[in-house]
């Protein structure tokens, strides 16, 4: 958890002692500063600051999150089904049994499905078992041994993770004296919409699109091919992004007790 900050060299915010410095999620920051051109505009890409989105690294690395890197790292850690599927499709398409070529958008559009396969193949699994433990007795449902608001320690942070079908995701909280003083989350969709960090490096986004030089496209003026490079990925924007109207206000906060 160390290892992770969130840095906003890219994006339309502002941290108190630097904007190119990273933040842990815990003592994260979103302070919007908007300094990109006023609408109607035609381009952002000439400007230094182009995104609404934070840049997660994990300990300084650009990190692409989802069934594409999950089904990569499955293959290279020998699970016999996620090799068979892998071998399989490259066998079909002609290509090496090289998990790398994965890394593509053809490749991230079939690990959504080949995940969906491992996924079922595991949930049946478990299913049988959470059915065996009925049958011999086990109805637990919870732990509730800290389900009482008394029993809750009034200072502390935690961080709750879940592999969620987009990627990784995580929520940050810092409790003071019963209270949440910050609350962030890190979702699929940041880690791999993020745009540049102060090293210069590029999210998976950017990457895909742009690290070769020359993104394919049949018809320049209908770039069909970028649409569906990032439609590879699954993105959920309206996750990765916070909304305010052209003064800055937020448009709405909600409160919990």
């Amino acid at each position: 958890m160390s290892k992770i900050a969130e840095f906003i060299t890219s994006a339309w915010y502002t941290y108190p002692n630097g904007d190119d410095q990273g933040l842990q999620p815990w003592e994260g920051v979103t302070e919007a500063r908007y300094t990109g051109p006023k609408p109607p505009y035609q381009w952002l890409s000439s400007n230094d600051r182009y995104t609404w989105t934070k840049t997660p690294r994990y300990d300084g690395h650009a990190v692409a999150v989802g069934p594409n890197a999950r089904i990569m790292l499955g293959y290279a850690q020998g699970l016999p089904d996620v090799i068979a599927l892998v071998d399989d499709a490259l066998g079909r398409l002609k290509l090496p049994r090289d998990p790398a070529l994965l890394n593509s958008t053809l490749g991230r559009i079939y690990s959504r499905a080949a995940e969906s396969v491992t996924t079922a193949r595991r949930l049946r699994l478990a299913f049988e078992q959470f059915v065996e433990r009925i049958k011999n007795g086990d109805v637990t449902t919870f732990n509730a041994s800290k389900w009482e608001p008394s029993s809750w320690p009034q200072s502390c942070r935690g961080v709750g993770w879940v592999e969620a079908p987009r990627g990784t995701l995580s929520h940050w909280v810092v409790i003071e004296k019963g209270s949440i003083t910050n609350y962030q989350a890190v979702v699929p969709s940041t880690w791999n919409s993020s745009g540049r960090d102060a090293q210069g490096q590029m999210g998976p986004y950017e990457y895909a699109l742009a690290h070769s030089g020359s993104h394919p496209l049949a018809d320049p003026n209908k770039p069909l091919e970028v649409l569906r490079t990032i439609h590879s990925f699954d993105p959920c924007q309206s996750c990765a992004v916070q909304i305010m109207d052209e003064s800055g206000t937020e448009i709405i906060q909600v409160k919990v007790q």
